[in-house]
C-alpha cells in the first residue's frame, strides 16, 4: 500500500508503540473499501444509491468520521487502480479478519450490487470471487444473499 495510505495513517490515526498494529487494521479498512468500491463499478453504472450505501457500511463498520470516510475511499480508488487483481485486499481480509467480520464484508457486498434493485452478473461474480478468496463457505454465500435480499425486499 502506497504513501498515500501511510499519510492517511498518520493524519487520523495517532502514532503509538504499537502502530504497525494500527496500520494493519487501517489496511484492513481500505482492503474492504476497495472491495466495495468494486461492486460499485462493476455493472458500469454508478447510482447515488450504491455511492451512499457503501459510504453508510464504511462508515458504521469502521466507525470513521465523514471526512475519514470520504478519504479512504479516495484512497481505495487509488489502490484499485494499482491494482492487478483481488489478492492485495482479499490477503489483508484473510490475514486480519475473523469469520463472521469476513461474512459481513460479503454482507456489505451484497447490499451494494442490490443497491439499484438490480443484479448485474458481473456483480454476482466479484462477489462470488471474493468470498472463494476470503474462504466463506457457499452456504454462507448464498445465505447472505438472500437475508441481504429479504432486509431490502427485493
Amino acid at each position: 500500500m502506497g504513501s498515500s495510505i501511510k499519510q492517511f495513517f498518520e493524519k487520523y490515526i495517532k502514532p503509538s508503540p504499537d502502530s504497525s498494529e494500527k496500520l494493519a487494521e487501517h489496511s484492513l479498512k481500505l482492503a474492504t473499501a476497495a472491495l466495495l468500491l468494486e461492486m460499485m463499478w462493476a455493472d458500469k453504472k454508478i447510482s447515488e444509491d450504491e455511492r451512499r450505501i457503501i459510504t453508510k457500511s464504511i462508515q458504521s463498520k469502521f466507525k470513521l468520521t465523514e471526512e475519514e470516510t470520504n478519504t479512504l475511499l479516495q484512497l481505495a480508488e487509488e489502490e484499485i487502480k494499482k491494482a492487478i487483481d483481488y489478492y492485495e485486499f482479499t490477503s489483508l481480509i484473510n490475514k486480519g479478519f475473523t469469520y463472521e467480520r469476513k461474512l459481513k464484508v460479503i454482507e456489505h457486498m451484497w447490499e451494494v450490487a442490490f443497491a439499484d434493485a438490480e443484479l448485474d452478473k458481473y456483480e454476482e461474480y466479484i462477489v462470488r470471487k471474493v468470498a472463494d478468496l476470503i474462504y466463506v463457505e457457499h452456504k454462507d454465500f448464498i445465505e447472505t444473499k438472500l437475508r441481504v435480499k429479504k432486509k431490502l425486499s427485493l
